[in-house]
């Protein structure tokens, strides 16, 4: 008793300092959180995650049986199988954690035997195991498992809303801009059209990538949101990046042309009923005919292996609420819309090398709207599925392609406009926001670009 109270001073002093320094130290985390956010991640927050990541990873793998084992379970004897002893379970590789700026990423190796599919089910698993927002499971390498390891939304934050700058016409001939956002404030235009030009940035992606709509990856796309889920928001950042490009743009707005009226000085077609869009589908396949035979003149598969001088123009046909085009309320509907969806599938059928890409998009997209739908949306490999009110449509959009993006897709919070699940070319699936654009810098970009709008054999601008 005598030595511990000898000791006591000592012990109370080095106490305190302990409690000071835990104090200080969580202040200053505090204090460097808030100033340098990026710091305090790569300093701390990445190491404590780390350190989580390391401690749990044992009982998660047993509690979510993502174990394997080194040797099986059964032995031979003669023409027999002899049950073994039990095997002690074997974990699968943790390896290659790497900071972020989102988070981390990390790899997994699978065992011999071992498949996907459980680690993929166990993605919440592990995200409450490691106190994150969320885990995505990336399952299609060989043998291992990529983990992208998201420690907040970074969707739910204001949308990146474009400068409103005054918007000088195009110099012409000029380089194609070294950025597709670029193309929002300092609108250039090269001679001939690239696959550079068929990029359009609209927004950021979770993974804190620049989210792009990229025909030349994927030559046609589909588009479904529910109403106020920003869908259009979407198509205006889109068409105000390819305002400026060497491209022509053409609208199908079979609701009297309300959603696509303002994008009309840039258009160089634009329908506004079922008996214009198709005339107007019509042409274009008739266009793609007449490319056909251009690239087999030229020994040509697609158009961009033609010479400069005899390229065509890409063409990019929006098409806005596709159920406008399918439904029908007589024989003389039945008759028009047959038509228009008939010439619509053919160009999503021969569009692709031929410079002729479809964006496709509509509220709902469902069994109910015909067949045809689903002809047409085997031909868009390209999926965006914003909020949505039935389960259908995301299935539609995302069942076939990505089966557990449909899930993803019905968890979007509607209020939170733009964000969506998109396909991605090295991700397969990605949860992503697009950029908003005000309604006077759209009107800006496309008034500065109106005069590129190229004419189109046997279509009328909305504005000649």
């Amino acid at each position: 008793m005598e030595r511990f109270q000898a000791w006591l001073p000592a012990i109370i002093t080095v106490a305190v300092v302990l409690v000071a320094v835990v104090v200080a130290l969580v202040v200053a985390s505090r204090l460097l959180r808030r100033v340098a956010p990026r710091t305090h991640w790569y300093l701390l927050g990445f190491p404590l995650l780390r350190l989580r990541m390391r401690h749990s990873w044992r009982h998660l793998c047993l509690n979510a049986d993502l174990t394997g084992t080194d040797r099986p379970t059964t032995g031979q004897l003669g023409p027999l199988l002899v049950k073994g002893r039990p095997i002690m379970p074997v974990l699968p590789l943790l390896t290659r954690i790497r900071p972020r700026s989102f988070g981390a990423t990390a790899v997994i190796l699978l065992h011999p035997g071992q498949i996907p599919e459980p680690f993929v089910n166990a993605a919440e698993a592990m995200a409450h195991a490691w106190q994150v927002h969320a885990v995505r499971v990336d399952a299609r390498l060989r043998g291992r498992v990529r983990l992208t390891i998201l420690t907040a939304d970074p969707l739910t934050t204001p949308r990146r809303e474009a400068a409103a700058r005054t918007i000088e016409p195009p110099p012409k001939p000029a380089a194609v801009p070294s950025h597709p956002s670029d193309a929002i404030t300092k609108p250039v235009t090269p001679a001939v059209a690239v696959p550079a030009d068929l990029a359009a940035e609209v927004g950021h992606r979770e993974d804190g990538q620049r989210w792009a709509i990229d025909l030349a990856t994927f030559p046609h796309w589909l588009i479904t949101g529910a109403t106020q889920s920003g869908k259009s928001t979407l198509i205006n950042a889109a068409v105000a990046r390819w305002a400026s490009r060497p491209v022509a743009l053409v609208g199908i707005d079979c609701k009297g042309g309300m959603e696509l009226a303002p994008h009309a000085p840039r258009l160089s077609a634009l329908a506004t009923d079922r008996a214009e869009a198709a005339d107007i589908l019509a042409e274009l396949v008739a266009e793609t005919q007449r490319r056909m035979r251009l690239c087999r003149q030229h020994g040509a598969r697609n158009i961009w292996q033609l010479p400069e001088v005899v390229r065509p123009v890409p063409v990019i046909v929006v098409v806005d609420e596709l159920a406008e085009l399918y439904l029908v309320a007589s024989r003389a509907d039945k008759d028009e819309a047959l038509r228009a969806t008939t010439h619509l599938l053919r160009l999503a059928q021969l569009g692709a090398a031929l410079g002729v890409h479809v964006i496709v998009a509509g509220q709902r997209v469902g069994s109910d709207l015909g067949p045809g739908v689903t002809a047409l949306r085997a031909q868009l490999a390209g999926r965006i599925c914003l909020q949505v009110n039935d389960p259908e449509t995301a299935d539609m959009t995302l069942g076939d392609l990505y089966p557990d993006a449909v899930e993803a897709a019905q968890q979007i919070d509607p209020a939170v406009k733009g964000v969506a699940v998109t396909t991605a070319e090295h991700s397969g699936w990605i949860r992503a926001r697009s950029v908003y654009l005000p309604p006077e810098h759209l009107a800006a970009v496309i008034a500065g670009t109106a005069h590129l709008a190229p004419a189109l054999s046997g279509l009328v601008s909305p504005h000649r």
